[in-house]
């Protein structure tokens, strides 16, 4: 089944669509990265262990994960607009109440309102950008999108511990809060670009099957595993890299925390260019495992000890290119999976479930590495990231194969 352009398919409405869901990406993906710099303020403040501070964040994306695969459903109902804003909504409180926290069971609160925040993202985006972007733009309209979310986990940290450091972590929760309702403000001011409610009413008569029927093609659990694993992986990372480096490597926490940076930037500057391969041919599977085993191999460096402490940044930043090049290619899997037997009337619930494995990965991945990291198995948490990783190179293959006979 075909899925038709947009309307308009101009270059400039085109262009306008994806800076929006791509603003809005970023937002999202800012609000994965407000608790995890904020770990050595709050194991002071409550007396915490590393396992039970990225327990937060397991919290966080186990909400997000379920969260995702209902989103999912009301996207297709309801349309993108109004999800979108009600997830904006929800992450801008979130950072409020962390900022009133008066035990550790109050940051789980507010993990949990932050990870129904979340939830609603990748269904809504993605059903957003597949619904008003031209077929031949979509290759650069995933990059972006995956771009703007390296982006807004980059400029967590720094932004975050800017403000933690000067006036202390509560008021670095309140700055991430006005962050999320400034981006609600800029949603609503164009609003009129984003409203996708007709789309909504033309594709509820083109459902087939049961509102649940995509859970019987394979292809979507292989998408689903692939996300869990190779996300996982990056979950090891982004919780505990700077720690790790900063005990392994004996180098300071800045530079670890630069290292972290290096890695995200290295990400989006590999999305950005993943966005020219994405949409040529049907070798997808064949990009992500190349771009991730090139990541895999830079993890297995790190773990061995072998590399000098100046190295880190560099490398890190090599291995996060590996893992944004796969990301564009990733995306277009997705939709061949979702559009391959229930055309556009699907896309919110087969992206909310498929990216729910992200929220699954990252949930898991505080809580298994954090055991390593108490145990003081720094460099055990590196070789998890290696062997995850090559994990999700055949998961990638395998969806590709299942892609290329029909699903």
């Amino acid at each position: 089944m075909s899925v038709a352009s947009p309307t308009a398919g101009s270059l400039r409405n085109d262009a306008t669509v994806i800076s929006l869901v791509g603003f809005a990406h970023g937002t999202s993906h800012f609000f994965h990265f407000v608790l995890p710099p904020l770990f050595p303020y709050l194991m002071r403040e409550f007396g915490l262990t590393f396992t039970q501070v990225g327990a937060l964040m397991t919290m966080f994306f186990v909400v997000s994960g379920v969260g995702q695969a209902l989103a999912g459903f009301v996207v297709d109902r309801v349309g993108s607009l109004k999800v979108l804003c009600g997830g904006m909504v929800l992450l801008a409180g979130s950072g409020l109440v962390l900022a009133i926290a008066p035990s550790y069971a109050f940051l789980f609160l507010g993990a949990a309102i932050a990870g129904l925040g979340n939830s609603v993202f990748h269904p809504a985006d993605f059903t957003l950008l597949n619904r008003r972007v031209s077929g031949p733009r979509l290759g650069h309209a995933f990059s972006v999108h995956g771009l703007s979310g390296n982006l807004g986990w980059a400029a967590a940290p720094v932004f975050v511990l800017a403000i933690a450091e000067v006036a202390g972590w509560r008021a670095a929760a309140v700055g991430a809060s006005l962050v999320g309702f400034a981006a609600l403000a800029f949603l609503l001011h164009n609003r009129g670009l984003l409203d996708d409610a007709q789309s909504v009413a033309t594709d509820a008569g083109k459902r087939e099957g049961g509102s649940a029927a995509f859970l019987a093609i394979p292809i979507v659990w292989m998408c689903f595993a692939f996300f869990l694993l190779s996300v996982m992986a990056f979950g090891g990372l982004q919780n505990f890299a700077p720690p790790i480096f900063e005990r392994s490597y004996h180098v300071s926490l800045a530079f670890a925390t630069t290292s972290l940076t290096a890695y995200l930037l290295g990400s989006a500057a590999g999305m950005a260019t993943g966005g020219f391969f994405a949409s040529r041919g049907d070798g997808q599977d064949r990009i992500i495992a190349l771009a991730l085993g090139s990541a895999a191999a830079c993890a297995v460096l790190l773990a061995s000890g072998v590399l000098p402490s100046w190295s880190l940044v560099a490398v890190m930043g090599a291995m996060g290119f590996g893992v944004g090049i796969a990301g564009p290619s990733r995306d277009i899997l997705v939709r061949r999976a979702a559009t391959s037997t229930f055309g556009s009337s699907a896309f919110g619930r087969i992206y909310g479930f498929v990216y729910s494995g992200i929220d699954v990965g990252l949930a898991l991945a505080p809580v298994v590495f954090g055991l390593f990291m108490d145990a003081g198995k720094y460099s055990s948490v590196l070789w998890g990231v290696a062997l995850l990783q090559t994990m999700a190179i055949f998961a990638a293959l395998a969806v590709g194969v299942r892609s290329r006979s029909g699903g």
